[in-house]
């Protein structure tokens, strides 16, 4: 997965269709998740599509696996991920990941609908991290 300095950088130069574009991209480089991770844990809620988010890896790098049901929906939730994939789990649990999303403008480029889930997916995210952190 590309960086989310990488990925600014080409966001920043297109513009409307073309950033659409780019979030389904970003949402096919994700990588698989099984089927079977797909569960009611891993279900983030209160988005308008279907999103899961799964942890791999230990409290020294954890990584992620994520999908959903709709093209971009899966490319924002890339977003999220590409904000703190491979980081120790204890920093991805006090990252202000939508702090590092916020260059991206989200808000103002996609429709209520398809960031009102935003939140809960950074939220489930650091909570994976923090419960990861703990046991460690």
């Amino acid at each position: 997965m590309r960086s989310l300095d990488d990925i600014f950088e080409e966001y920043d130069f297109l513009d409307g269709d073309e950033r659409y574009r780019l979030l389904i991209e970003l949402g096919r480089e994700l990588d698989p998740m099984p089927p079977a991770l797909r569960t009611d844990a891993t279900l983030v809620r209160g988005c308008s599509a279907s999103v899961w988010v799964y942890p791999t890896g230990g409290p020294d790098q954890l990584h992620f696996m994520a999908d959903s049901n709709a093209a971009i929906t899966k490319g924002i939730v890339a977003l999220v991920v590409a904000a703190v994939q491979d980081r120790p789990a204890a920093e991805v649990a006090t990252t202000d990941i939508m702090d590092r999303l916020a260059p991206f403008d989200l808000k103002s480029q996609l429709s209520s609908n398809r960031t009102q889930g935003v939140p809960n997916m950074i939220a489930l995210v650091r909570q994976h991290a923090a419960r990861i952190a703990a046991d460690a």
